[in-house]
């Protein structure tokens, strides 16, 4: 247990977070039973759970490595996150971003003051681009999610989950690289033991489950996990660090359909009046329609990790 983040780490990273990060309430979603209950982190101050994590790691730097600045690769929330932590601390942040990122995100992150690189859509590019330009430049580099210190601020939600919820039976929970779930993993079977944690994925991007089945991270090309409108989980592997802890904690991982996927963010928004974008749907969409593959509880909470969705895919999707 000692390579997995604890308890400790956790409460630190949430001891960082007032004034940055929203606890965020837990939603009930409209005649479900047995009760679902959103987290609803579309709801934090750049739209996703992504600030939790990037605000504790920046603010726990050392002064004078912070104030050299950070550089961070993402697909879109992560860079946001940064962007939004770097122009609180009035730090320089730097983004390298693929070239198929929503441009409602990209948009966010120029306005909070970052500069963004585009690179091709592929870990390589944007590991490697980001990884050279902090030696160039003397910049901290952010991991999206392969870094202890980003799974133990977002376990964070998970604590707050907890805390809301102590006998929350089941806990649903998206899987893009991981950071996500191993921190909330991490933060709810220390408090709770008995409650299950399950992750959830895109069909077309389910990287994740088969690395769960194959006891290994499993990688999935570019081209693979890009046909998924989920652009927040398109990460073609889960990290090394989240994937211990996905061993460690993670009770089973379920997949959703596009459809299913569409359909939820529909619903999220017509009957719990709540924003989600494609990636942070998944986890609500596993409740409304693949319950049947979930452990049977009394009370369920489904983790809403994002809301910057494509006003346009929002538009058809409601309509």
């Amino acid at each position: 247990m000692s390579d997995l983040v604890s308890l400790a780490e956790i409460e630190e990273a949430a001891g960082r977070l007032p004034g940055a990060a929203v606890r965020t309430p837990l939603v009930p979603f409209p005649l479900s039973d047995p009760p679902l209950l959103v987290k609803a982190e579309s709801l934090q101050p750049i739209g996703a759970f992504k600030v939790r994590g990037a605000y504790a790691t920046i603010a726990g730097l050392p002064e004078d490595v912070r104030k050299r600045g950070v550089v961070t690769h993402s697909s879109g929330n992560h860079a946001q996150a940064v962007a939004f932590t770097a122009r609180a601390l009035g730090i320089r942040a730097v983004l390298v971003v693929p070239n198929t990122a929503p441009q409602v995100k990209v948009d966010a992150c120029v306005a909070l003051g970052a500069e963004v690189l585009y690179v091709e859509p592929t870990m390589e590019a944007r590991e490697t681009t980001a990884a050279r330009l902090a030696e160039a430049h003397g910049l901290t580099l952010v991991p999206p999610y392969d870094d202890r210190r980003i799974v133990a601020g977002q376990g964070t939600a998970g604590l707050e989950i907890v805390r809301d919820r102590p006998d929350v039976d089941v806990v649903l929970v998206p899987i893009g690289g991981g950071g996500l779930i191993s921190g909330v993993a991490a933060a709810v079977k220390r408090l709770r033991p008995e409650a299950k944690v399950i992750g959830v994925e895109p069909q077309l991007a389910a990287d994740a489950r088969a690395s769960l089945l194959a006891g290994r991270p499993v990688s999935w090309t570019a081209a693979q996990t890009s046909r998924t409108s989920a652009d927040a989980l398109r990460a073609q592997r889960v990290g090394d660090i989240p994937f211990a802890h996905i061993r460690a904690f993670v009770d089973d991982i379920v997949t959703v359909s596009e459809e299913e996927i569409r359909l939820t963010v529909r619903r999220l928004a017509r009957e719990a009046r709540l924003v989600a974008e494609p990636g942070g749907a998944v986890a609500t969409a596993a409740y409304l329609y693949r319950r049947d593959e979930l452990p049977s509880a009394r009370t369920y909470v489904s983790v809403l990790s994002g809301g910057n969705v494509d006003p346009a895919y929002l538009a058809e999707a409601i309509a």
